[in-house]
């Protein structure tokens, strides 16, 4: 998944398996610290999907702390309500049993699905907290800021 160019156009093209591991390493102490993190999606036969969850900011994120629901699916599972479907119940794991009383959700300008997705989950969208960051391997990255309360 965290190979294919399509999949990861938004976030600088394809990335190396340490940094995928990586990845993997920093949900797995997630989970360990919070109780939360992002979860592997499964198709109902258990053949992976991708991921989807909530997770504590980077203690140098331009937004200051925060929670952020993301997902990432691999290609041939776009369009079939996988992310939705994911999120919307990370969402509701992270409002009624963990106790989150807000959760942001960011992405690129031209990441149109993601933004649709955010708009099936019923995220407000919040200008105001817009940003720009200077990623590793990416560069110069803006993102609109959606954001979730509980209903």
């Amino acid at each position: 998944m965290n190979t294919h160019p399509e999949v990861m156009l938004d976030l600088g093209g394809p990335i190396s398996r340490a940094m995928s591991d990586a990845k993997l390493d920093r949900y797995v102490a997630a989970f360990n610290r919070h109780g939360f993190c992002r979860w592997a999606v499964e198709s109902r036969g258990g053949e992976f999907l991708g991921y989807a969850g909530v997770m504590p900011s980077d203690e140098n994120h331009p937004l200051g702390p925060h929670f952020e629901i993301g997902w990432r699916l691999v290609r041939n599972a776009w369009g079939r309500g996988y992310a939705t479907e994911a999120a919307a119940a990370a969402l509701d794991d992270a409002f009624k049993r963990v106790g989150l009383s807000e959760v942001v959700s960011y992405t690129a300008p031209d990441n149109l699905r993601s933004q649709a997705v955010m708009d099936r989950l019923h995220l407000q969208r919040d200008p105001s907290r817009d940003f720009s960051a200077n990623y590793e391997g990416v560069g110069i990255w803006h993102g609109l800021v959606w954001v979730g309360r509980p209903a």
